[in-house]
C-alpha cells in the first residue's frame, strides 16, 4: 500500500473541497449525473454516477428534488468499516476519500457503515463494486484539473465547490441558498 493509499481513521484532515448544493434551484434535469458517469466511466448513465439527484413526483416544491453528494467526512466511517482498505483517504490529493475499484470485494460494508440515508455511496449493479465522489480527482475521461464536472455542466448552477469545510450538522451545511435576485422574477423562492 502506497502513502497515498493509506488511512489514518484516527486523525483524518479535512477534504480539500465539497460539493454543496442548492435543492431549490435545482431543476432535476440529472445533467450532474451525466456528466458524472461520462468523465468517470466513459459513458452517461445515472446508476453510476457518484452525485444523485432523486425526484419525488408526489412530493411538493421545494421537496420534491435532493442532491445527495458525498459529504467527504472528517471522520469517514465508509473508511473505518472498509475490511480491504480499497475505500481510502488519498493523502497525495489533499485527503479526498477514494474507492480502489480492484480492491473492492463487493462487501457492502461501506454503505452499511454511510450515517447518511440515502448512503453517499453509490453501488455499481453491473461490476458489484461501491463508488464515491472524489471530488473529479480520478477521472480517466475529464482534463480540467481542479473542475468538478457536476459544478462545470449545470445549466442553472446549482452546485458549487467550496474549500471551506460546511457546518455538518445534518443537510444545513451543504444545501445553500445559491438563488440571486432575478430567480424572484420567474418565481422561484430567494429565501
Amino acid at each position: 500500500m502506497t502513502d497515498s493509499n493509506k488511512s489514518d481513521n484516527t486523525s483524518n484532515p479535512p477534504s480539500p473541497g465539497y460539493i454543496l448544493v442548492d435543492v431549490k434551484k435545482c431543476q432535476g434535469c440529472m445533467s450532474c449525473m451525466l456528466a458524472c458517469s461520462l468523465v468517470h466511466e466513459g459513458k452517461e448513465d445515472p446508476l453510476l454516477a457518484r452525485i444523485q439527484v432523486i425526484q419525488d413526483p408526489m412530493g411538493k416544491f421545494p421537496h420534491d428534488t435532493a442532491i445527495e453528494q458525498c459529504r467527504q467526512c472528517a471522520d469517514p466511517a465508509c473508511v473505518n468499516a472498509c475490511p480491504t482498505g480499497a475505500l481510502y483517504v488519498d493523502t497525495a490529493n489533499g485527503n479526498v476519500k477514494k474507492i480502489d475499484g480492484e480492491k473492492c470485494i463487493g462487501c457492502k460494508a461501506c454503505i452499511k457503515a454511510c450515517p447518511f440515508d440515502p448512503p453517499r455511496i453509490v453501488w455499481n449493479i453491473r461490476e458489484k463494486r461501491a463508488l464515491i465522489c472524489d471530488l473529479c480527482t480520478d477521472t480517466p475521461f475529464w482534463d480540467e484539473q481542479g473542475k468538478q464536472a457536476c459544478v462545470e455542466v449545470c445549466p442553472v448552477q446549482a452546485i458549487r465547490f467550496s474549500k471551506h469545510m460546511p457546518d455538518r450538522q445534518g443537510d444545513a451545511g451543504y444545501t445553500i441558498n445559491l438563488r440571486g435576485k432575478g430567480w424572484k422574477k420567474i418565481g422561484y423562492p430567494t429565501d
